[in-house]
């Protein structure tokens, strides 16, 4: 029997990241999990362990901590990375701007330097729309000019820049950069799910949390954007359909044109504004979620939305599962974990 093709996931604990490694196991990927827990639980160990029926190998190592990354790498001789270690909170990312781009940044630039160390040049790497800045117009497509409106989505872009020179100075590097949109929901079983420290900053998160009771009232952050009904509209993905993304991604890594980074859009293609999202939710959990309209946050954009054909024809892969589905397993996530991993 073959050996089975190993892949370690940064940030494996985290949201996507876990989701992530339930994907890669079941397509057959030997998969190890790298996290300093900054930002998730360790109990997810135990959670994917139940979904799997097997313990994933996980490395407790910051992505700024080279020399153990290097560790990390030796021992698992992994063939690809995936990279989803970063932060990621637009609000938080224009209050501390240094930390972003310490960890963003800096710490890719870690990682790179202990892949090359190690002989590893297969990397898919998170990135995200925030990449395309305040766009023109929607769709948006690969092919749209780049910019950023905060140290978040510039963090991603400084990446994205530095791993498209790293193609060029060496050919044997073989990069994907996923832009992701937005992603929502939970896996199936309601054992993972998103559980973000603090006042979450992202809609589903909030909307959950207020309808399991811990939080008062949702904060609808900008009633006046120049769409149909004044809030934001954004293109949500099922958390699931992302994961697959992924593991489509890594597979036509080899397909890549001219050496260059292979970028795709991972979206549905689909726009909902924050109360049309609001109102599925409340259809899909049968609980009533209270509002009121907060001011716009900074950094944030009117309408965002994919254009996912991109993905559909380079790595055969497109979104699966509406916005019903994405609310209903939210809600299972959060009704059997009222507060998170800590529940």
């Amino acid at each position: 029997m073959a050996e089975k093709r190993r892949v370690l996931l940064t940030g494996g604990t985290g949201y996507i990241g876990s989701h992530s490694a339930v994907s890669f196991v079941e397509a057959g990927y030997d998969v190890a999990l790298l996290d300093n827990f900054s930002n998730s639980s360790p109990r997810v160990l135990d959670r994917l362990e139940q979904i799997l029926g097997q313990r994933l190998k996980v490395y407790e190592v910051d992505v700024c901590d080279e020399p153990r990354l290097r560790e990390a790498l030796a021992s698992f001789s992994p063939q690809a990375v995936v990279h989803f270690a970063g932060l990621k909170a637009v609000g938080e990312s224009v209050k501390e701007p240094q930390r972003y781009y310490e960890n963003n940044v800096a710490g890719t630039l870690s990682l790179l330097r202990a892949m090359a160390a190690e002989k590893v040049q297969d990397l898919v790497f998170s990135s995200s729309a925030t990449v395309y800045g305040d766009p023109a117009s929607v769709p948006i497509t690969e092919a749209f000019p780049r910019s950023a409106t905060n140290p978040y989505g510039r963090s991603k872009l400084m990446v994205e820049d530095m791993l498209m020179d790293l193609c060029v100075s060496d050919p044997g590097w073989n990069i994907a950069l996923l832009r992701y949109f937005n992603p929502v929901g939970a896996h199936n079983s309601g054992l993972i799910g998103e559980d973000p420290t603090g006042i979450p900053n992202n809609l589903m998160p909030f909307v959950t949390q207020v309808a399991v009771g811990r939080r008062a009232k949702l904060s609808v952050f900008g009633g006046d954007y120049p769409t149909h009904d004044g809030t934001g509209v954004r293109d949500y993905i099922h958390v699931t359909d992302l994961a697959e993304g992924h593991v489509s991604a890594l597979a036509s890594l080899d397909r890549t044109p001219d050496g260059a980074p292979l970028v795709v859009n991972l979206g549905t293609g689909k726009g909902y504004s924050v109360l049309e999202t609001l109102r599925a939710f409340e259809k899909a959990s049968g609980c009533s979620v209270p509002f009121e309209i907060a001011p716009r946050r900074p950094g944030d954009v009117a309408e965002c939305y994919a254009d996912p054909s991109r993905a559909r024809d380079l790595i055969g892969w497109e979104a699966k599962l509406g916005l019903d589905r994405m609310c209903e397993d939210a809600w299972r996530w959060q009704a059997n974990n009222p507060d998170g991993y800590t529940s």
